[in-house]
């Protein structure tokens, strides 16, 4: 049976940075930033349609590599239960029960690190501060109950 992880936390956490170590130990790796980079967007939040158009595509695209067998690490936020509990709702007749991975950083860290960053690649989206900080304040993180939670440090 695949093993699939919602890697989640909010943006400039580090979540894909580990995202790329799962990858390298043979995960197939999914993120909405790739396939939005990939599309020509350059600025976040994408527009509605087009983000709606790209979480169903890697929907698809996750359900057809658990059917291959194929491992998976999921490059997203999953910033609410609502969102996991979706996801997790996608894999349920395939007999998969997801971990996750959360990567955790202070408030300032984060911060800093999408201040830092230069929009040159996917993994480099700039958000305005407002913006960031909206996003690290209104995470929320995930609980045991919710299955197989690992938390990570990444400040």
């Amino acid at each position: 049976m695949s093993r699939v992880i919602f890697l989640c936390g909010p943006a400039g956490s580090g979540k894909s940075t580990l995202a790329r170590r799962f990858e390298a130990d043979g995960m197939v790796r999914l993120s909405v930033d790739a396939e939005a980079w990939a599309r020509g967007h350059r600025t976040m939040p994408l527009p509605e349609a087009a983000g709606a158009e790209i979480v169903a595509e890697l929907e698809q695209r996750l359900l057809a590599f658990v059917r291959a067998g194929q491992d998976v690490v999921l490059d997203l936020s999953f910033w609410s239960r609502e969102m996991r509990d979706r996801w997790r709702e996608l894999l349920l007749p395939t007999g998969v029960v997801p971990e996750i991975v959360q990567a955790v950083a202070s408030r300032e860290t984060v911060l800093a690190r999408l201040e830092a960053r230069a929009a040159e690649h996917s993994d480099d989206f700039r958000l305005p501060r407002e913006l960031a900080e909206l996003y690290f304040d209104h995470f929320e993180p995930p609980t045991e109950e919710e299955g197989p939670l690992t938390v990570v440090r990444t400040d």
